[in-house]
């Protein structure tokens, strides 16, 4: 279904508004109930999967093959690349508990109090921390290598100002290692 791209805000104007603008007036994604989370369209996602299949083949033509990481990380392995996580460490989220229950008030449903975890899991901000340290149950010697990995992944990250396709708090994510 064709829609007409007029009355935009002029790009010139205010570039941030014409593309927002742009991106909801093409169908392209809208926002989300979630502060900083975007839906993603059919013809935005038809985008994405373009991308994914030209980069995944370019890649593949190299020998590179691709493998999926967990979403949840142990914080420790956080605090061991602190100063790699030192620059979105303020944009992580946590998962403290593993599950809710109903509210004895009839609010709805409550976390559990008796389900807090052992230690606290970072929603994946990035992989490298926990591909690191799977990486290292897979190479024994220098014959494991040359290790060619890639994950299409999702990533999240509380964005103080999002942009739906450039700065959203939860994206779509490539990583090579």
């Amino acid at each position: 279904m064709a829609k007409e791209l007029k009355d935009l805000t002029k790009r010139s104007e205010d570039y941030s508004k014409w593309y927002n603008e742009l991106v909801v007036k093409a169908d392209l994604a809208e926002q989300s109930p979630v502060r900083g989370c975007m839906v993603i369209k059919p013809y935005g996602y038809a985008i994405w999967e373009k991308m994914q299949q030209t980069l995944d083949s370019m890649f593949k033509a190299t020998g590179v093959q691709n493998a999926y990481f967990p979403l949840l990380i142990p914080k420790t392995y956080l605090c061991r690349e602190a100063e790699h996580v030192e620059g979105f460490a303020k944009e992580c989220a946590i998962v403290t508990h593993y599950r809710l229950k109903n509210d004895p008030e009839g609010n709805g449903v409550i976390v559990d109090p008796d389900a807090r975890l052992e230690e606290e899991y970072v929603i994946r901000p990035t992989s490298e921390t926990i591909i690191w340290g799977t990486y290292k149950n897979w190479i024994h010697s220098y014959r494991d290598l040359p290790l060619l990995i890639n994950q299409w992944a999702n990533v999240m990250r509380w964005e103080m100002r999002t942009r739906m396709f450039l700065r959203t708090a939860e994206f779509l994510w490539q990583e090579g290692h």
